[in-house]
């Protein structure tokens, strides 16, 4: 007589969770590629998924530059890691963070280090408001935006908790905001997005 065993559903049971450090220990010894396309995120390995798109590249450099322009005193990385805790390491599209006259060549910048984080969503925009923003919110950045390339809109989340964040705000194209710490340097969300007139050809 034949007996059917239940499948252990594996999502159940308790995870060990990597530390940063070992995480970067993991990359010193060879276990992790240097070209391998991943994050550290709640202490799990995240792949990143597909290449990069083209209009999500676009987008990067055009922040970028924009960020570049309007903001002095600051140090403006573009998909470099940030180390939110001691279980999280991700590589945001681009974080502006404090200036430092090492070029934190002694460190990864800290979550105590970082004025904006924002993440570029073509394919990724789910991730991005759900699992990077629970994990940006525990770690207490104050302003995460997400942009939307394909609805061309900003997402905003500020006032972070343990549990997610507690203002989320919804920009159009043609709307405007400035970052929480440079409230002077106010950006239009077309500004970060494909022209117009490129967009309808």
């Amino acid at each position: 007589m034949s007996t059917t065993k239940t499948p252990v559903n594996i999502t159940n049971l308790p995870l060990r969770l990597l530390t940063v450090d070992e995480y970067h220990r993991m990359a010193e010894v060879g276990i992790l590629h240097p070209d391998e396309k991943i994050e550290l995120i709640a202490g799990k390995i995240i792949n990143k998924m597909s290449p990069q798109g083209s209009s999500h590249a676009a987008a990067i450099r055009r922040s970028d530059r924009l960020f570049n322009k309007l903001l002095r005193g600051v140090s403006v990385q573009k998909q470099l890691p940030v180390i939110l805790n001691n279980f999280s390491e991700p590589e945001p599209d681009i974080a502006i963070v404090k200036a430092d006259s090492l070029d934190y060549d002694d460190g990864h910048p800290t979550a105590e280090d970082v004025y904006l984080i924002m993440e570029i969503a073509d394919s990724t925009l789910k991730s991005d408001l759900e699992v990077k923003g629970k994990e940006y919110a525990k770690s207490g950045i104050e302003d995460y935006w997400v942009l939307d390339v394909n609805h061309r809109q900003l997402y905003v989340y500020r006032q972070p908790s343990e549990s997610g964040y507690q203002q989320e705000i919804i920009l159009g194209e043609d709307e405007a905001i400035a970052p929480l710490a440079f409230p002077d340097s106010k950006i239009l969300v077309d500004q970060l997005l494909r022209p117009v007139e490129q967009v309808r050809e």
